[in-house]
């Protein structure tokens, strides 16, 4: 279910969080790390567009819950490229989740870092659920402290399948011991942030509610359907 525009965020026990392009402005990032990809190369990029396209295939093939998300999308990147692993794994690592970092802070969404440490100052609980690996990008932002739990494919206790599966938000909320009814999940994508919300049980606000021009989950975009 989608919180409605008037909706009070502040009646939720629980808010569980989105990380990329939720908790920071994806753009920004992108633009800068499109200019440091210009020296890496054609292998380089070959092998982060198709990991990008392997995340997308994951997402779209719904319930397989085989193997941790992210090592699957490993997986399946280096079957596509015809490479080993161990070529893979660096490229990945350097370029996804090690030089992004340095730009994050900059671009982090200070609106939503008020809003969160408001609802703590409350009593509020918190949890970051993310189809990503989240700690380095944690301790970039400067954020780790905003959370009581994380959720974050590729890492211990993580999700067993990508949103829009429900598994993250509802591994979040048990971990927190609130009921679905009381989680509010806020995220950058309804297609995928809020059809897992709504999967679980849970309301969810586009993460621009909670900016500077305040606007419906669904403005201009077709409400998720389960």
């Amino acid at each position: 279910m989608t919180d409605s525009l008037n909706g009070n965020s502040d009646q939720y026990r629980a808010w569980l969080i989105d990380l990329d392009g939720t908790l920071y402005r994806s753009l920004p990032v992108k633009l800068a790390m499109a200019l440091e990809l210009l020296t890496a190369g054609p292998r380089v990029w070959k092998i982060i567009r198709t990991f990008r396209r392997q995340h997308e295939a994951l997402r779209d093939s719904g319930r397989d819950r085989s193997a941790d998300p992210f090592r699957r999308q490993l997986q399946a990147t280096a079957q596509a490229l015809s490479c080993p692993l161990t070529a893979i794994l660096p490229v990945i690592e350097r370029w996804m989740f090690e030089r992004p970092c340095r730009w994050l802070k900059r671009a982090r969404r200070e609106s939503l870092v008020a809003a969160i440490r408001q609802h703590r100052a409350r009593g509020g609980l918190t949890a970051l659920v993310s189809d990503y690996p989240a700690q380095r990008k944690l301790r970039a932002l400067e954020m780790i402290d905003l959370f009581d739990v994380v959720i974050a494919s590729g890492e211990p206790g993580g999700p067993a399948a990508l949103k829009p599966e429900p598994d993250g938000y509802l591994a979040a909320a048990a971990r927190l011991q609130v009921l679905p009814s009381e989680c509010l999940v806020i995220g950058d994508r309804t297609d995928a942030d809020g059809l897992a919300a709504e999967r679980a049980g849970m309301s969810f606000r586009h993460v621009h509610d909670f900016s500077g021009r305040v606007r419906c989950a669904t403005e201009g975009v077709p409400a998720p359907t389960a």
